[in-house]
């Protein structure tokens, strides 16, 4: 799950800075230099990256000690962890689960203590799905107000860098370091927005009621909770399969053409699904893009935040994953819809399920470069709850 980064040595002494003190980890697909940067990939096995990527030297700058870089789904692509060439990743609340992904090796990291920060990458839903099946919270940063020089891609239109950590606090001082966007004044949010339906009706009870007990916590210390209708909902995750599976299909086509052969074999299902996708299919989708882009700037002047599931379904045994396609479209299902959306989305632990003992997120998204809003909102919920200073168990 993890590989140690040696120490960088300094002739200043220690780095005093806003993140002086704290331990860092970095998803193996940004670049560390001096260091293996697979992406989790045969073909990248002794790929050693010439320089930092940009977020690592904000890290570094503002004082973290990167001590490591975490395993992932292969390039990026999987929402399990588990199609590594590593070997696939597992969640410290249960070893036979997933930790999800593609981030699952940050998220995994920063639930079992290894490291007090995580850097991951999502696209689809890669920081916010383990943030939500660890048991930690995790950022989709507004897309483009954080520099991703230095990351290997999935899809230009959907990627971002996003920081993991236990608590909404210290994702929102990592963020502080990762961007330049300067925090705006604003008054803390009044109305919260709880979608009567968002994509499915389909969701685990146990999660469903967990979210609303959050939603119920946030009412009760004074935010206005409103019903809201997402429009364009149910159709986002399709959209967003054909704008990003057409860009990762091109930028493995000349790897698919050379050998397919040394793709896991479910990364190779999952490229293999962009392959066919014309230009009026990208075309279209972009267009519903728009619509559902135009359709949140509604939602978000009636309220400033909006309350869904992170994850539709329990945390999957690895053993029982199923069809790779199948799983990708379910647990993807909540958290694919809002990376077509152009703003933030935080996922946060919102309580455990009854039967198996495992996290539940929350995702809380916002408008465009309003971070500051998901932050005051997740701040105030973990200040009159518990569930983020939960701990997995110790095993042997």
């Amino acid at each position: 799950m993890i590989s140690w980064v040696p120490p960088v040595r300094s002739d200043r002494g220690p780095v005093a800075g806003p993140l002086a003190g704290l331990t860092a980890g970095v998803k193996d697909n940004i670049e560390v230099a001096g260091v293996r940067s697979t992406c989790a990939s045969e073909f990248f096995a002794d790929r050693v990256a010439d320089a930092d990527a940009t977020v690592v030297r904000r890290l570094r700058a503002a004082g973290a000690d990167v001590v490591a870089t975490l395993n992932l789904a292969e390039f990026a692509v999987g929402v399990t962890s588990q199609n590594s060439a590593a070997g696939g990743a597992r969640n410290p609340w249960d070893p036979r689960r997933v930790p999800a992904g593609s981030s699952g090796g940050s998220g995994a990291a920063v639930a079992a203590g290894l490291v007090d920060v995580a850097l991951g990458t999502d696209s689809g839903g890669s920081v916010r799905l383990p943030a939500s099946a660890c048991g930690v919270v995790g950022l989709r940063p507004t897309p483009g107000l954080v520099d991703v020089t230095g990351v290997f891609p999935v899809s230009a239109d959907f990627d971002t860098v996003g920081p993991m950590a236990r608590s909404v606090d210290l994702v929102a001082r990592v963020f502080d370091v990762l961007t330049d966007q300067p925090r705006r004044p604003r008054a803390a949010p009044v109305r919260i927005g709880v979608p009567r339906r968002f994509v499915t009706d389909d969701v685990d009870p146990a999660i469903a009621a967990a979210v609303r007990a959050c939603t119920a916590t946030l009412a009760d210390i004074g935010f206005e909770v409103v019903e809201v209708e997402v429009p364009h909902a149910e159709d986002a995750q399709d959209h967003v399969y054909t704008l990003l599976y057409a860009d990762v299909a091109e930028i493995h086509r000349e790897r698919l053409h050379r050998a397919p052969e040394r793709f896991q074999p479910a990364t190779l299902q999952r490229i293999r699904q962009g392959l066919d996708i014309g230009p009026a299919a990208r075309r279209a989708a972009a267009h519903a893009r728009s619509d559902f882009r135009a359709g949140l700037r509604g939602v978000f002047e009636e309220v400033e935040v909006v309350v869904t599931p992170t994850l539709p379904v329990d945390v999957p045994l690895a053993a029982d994953c199923g069809s790779v396609l199948d799983q990708s479209r379910r647990l993807g299902q909540l958290s694919y819809p809002w990376s077509l959306h152009n703003g933030p989305t935080l996922s946060l632990p919102v309580g455990f399920h009854p039967s198996s003992g495992m996290p539940v997120g929350a995702q809380l998204s916002a408008a465009r470069a309003d971070e500051e809003a998901l932050f005051a909102v997740g701040r105030a919920y973990q200040a009159a709850t518990d569930w983020h200073t939960r701990r997995p168990p110790v095993r042997r």
